[in-house]
């Protein structure tokens, strides 16, 4: 994916990631794409740990799962982390 498809992607999957983890009106746009980006990194090891095969990030309906799902673990570390 070229770097305008990373944020747009990231910018949706750290939306959604927000809305599930409660924490959409404590970030702002930039803030859920970074999250976004960094979840579907974290997504991808998760689904390389967990399979053993390498993930394939293409801008599709799994990739997006496994970019928000990533992006929920990253939330909830933060939140951990930060005691709320």
């Amino acid at each position: 994916m070229g770097w305008l498809a990373w944020i747009i992607f990231g910018a949706l999957a750290g939306w959604v990631a927000s809305l599930i983890a409660g924490t959409d009106r404590q970030q702002g746009c930039l803030v859920n794409i970074v999250v976004g980006i960094i979840g579907s990194f974290i997504g991808g090891i998760l689904v390389q740990f967990l399979t053993g095969r390498p993930f394939d990030f293409g801008f599709n309906l799994s990739s997006f799962i496994v970019a928000v799902i990533g992006a929920v673990v990253l939330l909830v570390i933060v939140r951990l982390v930060r005691g709320k």
